[in-house]
């Protein structure tokens, strides 16, 4: 049974690395439903976050080869229930004179942030868990979805601890 995992792969910031990481899952058919790419607080490191659909077992055997790679400094499955995470969300919905208080009525209820109004539309600026985001998109879709963009998750363990306190490999 495949089920969604979430990996936080910390990796030296050298050209090609993210080629690397991800030619592995695709030579394994494993597909990547998000990836999320940026800096770390040492500009030397970048911290890949994926989210992959994947049985356990196959699973483990990618993470071990992950860790195999030469930039690979770090390789941890996010459990949901210890984690925070989030995708970000530009949607740009259909407003008229008529509809334009309903859209943003919505986009209120789910904490949104209207970031761009022209006539006949407005781009909506959301972030939340994945859930709430397609709320908010199943909220938005009777009045007209334009355009969406949208993130890979982002995530962090709760708590005081730093992925980047524990030991190298």
């Amino acid at each position: 049974m495949d089920t969604r995992h979430t990996l936080s792969v910390r990796v030296e910031n050298k050209p090609g690395v993210l080629t690397r990481v991800t030619a592995l899952f695709a030579r394994r058919g494993f597909n990547i439903h998000s990836l999320a790419v940026g800096p770390t607080s040492d500009p030397e490191i970048s911290r890949i976050t994926l989210v992959v659909d994947a049985a356990r077992t196959p699973l483990e055997q990618v993470t071990k080869q992950l860790n195999k790679l030469v930039n690979v400094i770090k390789v941890v499955e996010l459990e949901p229930d210890t984690t925070v995470q989030r995708e970000l969300l530009l949607v740009k919905v259909t407003a008229t004179d008529a509809n334009r208080g309903s859209v943003l009525q919505v986009a209120d209820m789910f904490r949104g942030h209207v970031v761009d109004v022209v006539p006949g539309a407005v781009t909506i600026e959301a972030t939340g868990s994945a859930q709430k985001i397609e709320a908010l998109l199943a909220s938005l879709a009777p009045y007209g979805i334009k355009e969406i963009v949208q993130s890979g998750a982002v995530a962090i363990t709760r708590g005081a601890r730093a992925l980047a306190d524990r030991a190298r490999k």
